[in-house]
């Protein structure tokens, strides 16, 4: 992949997967224009990384969904250590009101996704990572794998103790349970059956 030396490469990358990157971010964010800047970064980073991702070893949107959870996972350790700075806003880029209007309505649209993301917060982080990617951004259970640097049995095992560990939940607390058993967000990839957060027989 040469997207940090082919322009031409790098624009159709972004436009076959920005909307995929924005749902991502969207989950796990709040803010539109944090959200817009998550955004901006991760595509920056994959100009950083590009020669990490050899094609064949895995597919395009596993890589590209690791890249994106490192910028988050970067943002939110910056923000528990800035939690109590002020000009937060300083160096962001601002948006028009349309532009604004459109991400406000984005993240509220995923607005399930994150209640969910908050049930799965009690789990061990081995387990949870596994969830938020195989039923929040509907990635394969390799794909996911792939993401976080473990070997597909040991993505299966993890993924099956978390969703008997939500199934759990879900009986103590049913008010919790409608956004714990999610359906597919808008827009999720289908090359596999959508996975949902429990589903009955699968490990």
């Amino acid at each position: 992949m040469r997207l940090n030396e082919d322009p031409a490469a790098f624009e159709a990358f972004y436009r076959r997967h920005v909307d995929a990157v924005l749902r991502f971010v969207a989950r796990r964010v709040s803010d539109p224009h944090l959200a817009a800047d998550l955004t901006a970064d991760i595509f920056l980073a994959v100009l950083d990384s590009a020669h990490t991702y050899v094609p064949g070893r895995g597919s395009e949107i596993a890589w590209l969904y690791g890249v994106a959870r490192n910028v988050v996972s970067a943002q939110h350790r910056k923000a528990a250590r800035e939690a109590r700075a002020t000009g937060r806003v300083a160096g962001r880029q601002l948006m028009d009101d349309d532009d604004l209007v459109r991400m406000e309505e984005r993240i509220d649209a995923e607005r399930r996704m994150r209640s969910a993301l908050e049930a799965m917060a009690g789990l061990p982080e081995g387990e949870r990572e596994v969830l938020e990617l195989v039923a929040i951004d509907q990635l394969t259970v390799a794909e996911a794998a792939k993401v976080l640097g473990i070997r597909q049995v040991t993505a299966r095992v993890r993924l099956h103790r978390a969703r008997k560990a939500l199934e759990n939940v879900a009986e103590m607390d049913p008010q919790r349970s409608e956004d714990i058993h999610l359906s597919p967000p808008s827009g999720a990839r289908q090359e596999s059956p959508p996975a949902a957060v429990y589903v009955e027989g699968q490990a």
